[in-house]
């Protein structure tokens, strides 16, 4: 599938003028640490073309600004510290990229497709006046994305016409960019009155957990309508725990009650791809498959052989889990 998308207002062309391709990443962090995807969306910036630019924004931000100086690929780090960008606030964020963009005048804005990326960018998109390019999984020239349609059962190509193009990067899909042999500079973003007047970032209740994030594991262990119940995912956490494994869930169990929401994968959750998936009691819903289709292996653990999740899987066991997975936690 082809399609073309632009603004509906005309622009003027200068004869003989080019604009040099550049792209602004919009780093996500919590003040600690760089979150990985922006590794991911800088791999994604590179193949646009250009210098790559990020920008830190946040509270006492210094190791994080390094840590982005050092990825491989960043010619400039950008550096806005100030309360106004406490929990990392849409409305405190927009305005800054948006001065930053009057500056540097980017070609590219990019960032991951998190729900970060999801509430920052399209008010961005609004703002400049173009289409956001949302979700992409390939960059076959500056201007042309590829992205997926329809719950991911058909692959789009997208060729913007947008003097800016406005794009979340699905990070499952390129690889996080190494380590540079020189950092990057590192420069103070446009000043300004950034604090939001309609929105204030109270607090946050974080979850702590000794497993690692959906995201980030290598390994996930990912439990289905078939557990039956909230109890019986006491199986997957200690065969999780054994393997250094996350646990995940299917929209049906999260739907049901058997595990909070922050564990569901899926086209509405969250988007993996780690070295090993097992699915344990998952039919294979469209909607789950589009979360986690891209992983390196898949195992599914079904006793209906009849069960989708069986066509994508690479290995696939027709059984019982109340007899199969209390074994495999007996063995390991």
């Amino acid at each position: 599938m082809f399609a073309r998308c632009s603004s509906s207002l005309a622009r003027p062309s200068v004869q003989g003028f080019r604009r040099f391709q550049s792209t602004l990443v919009v780093a996500e962090h919590n003040n600690e640490t760089l979150n990985p995807i922006t590794a991911n969306a800088v791999t994604a910036a590179k193949k646009m073309g250009g210098d790559v630019t990020v920008l830190v924004a946040g509270t006492k931000v210094g190791p994080v600004s390094e840590a982005a100086a050092k990825l491989d690929g960043v010619a400039k780090v950008l550096v806005a510290e100030g309360d106004a960008f406490k929990g990392q606030l849409a409305e405190a964020l927009t305005p800054l990229v948006l001065a930053t963009q009057n500056q540097f005048k980017f070609t590219h804005i990019v960032a991951g497709a998190t729900a970060f990326g999801k509430a920052v960018l399209p008010r961005i998109a609004a703002k400049l006046d173009v289409s956001p390019i949302s979700e992409i999984i390939g960059v076959q020239s500056a201007d042309t994305f590829v992205r997926t349609i329809y719950a991911g059962n058909a692959i789009q190509t997208l060729k913007s016409k947008d003097p800016v193009k406005v794009i979340t990067v699905r990070g499952t899909n390129f690889e996080a960019t190494g380590a540079a042999g020189s950092a990057a500079a590192i420069e103070k973003a446009p000043e300004g009155d950034y604090v939001s007047k309609t929105t204030e970032y109270v607090s946050q209740e974080l979850t702590k957990s000794d497993r690692p994030s959906l995201t980030a594991a290598k390994i996930i262990i990912s439990g289905g309508r078939g557990m039956k119940s909230g109890d019986n995912f006491k199986m997957l956490y200690d065969l999780a725990d054994k393997w250094g494994a996350a646990v995940g869930a299917s929209r049906a169990a999260v739907d049901a009650g058997y595990v909070p929401n922050d564990l569901q994968i899926g086209q509405t959750g969250k988007i993996v791809a780690p070295e090993l998936y097992v699915a344990v009691g998952i039919s294979g819903a469209i909607q789950h498959l589009a979360g986690m289709k891209d992983s390196k292996t898949i195992v599914a653990i079904n006793k209906d052989p009849e069960a989708p999740i069986f066509q994508v899987s690479d290995y696939g066991l027709v059984a019982d889990l109340f007899k199969v997975i209390p074994e495999i936690n007996g063995k390991c």
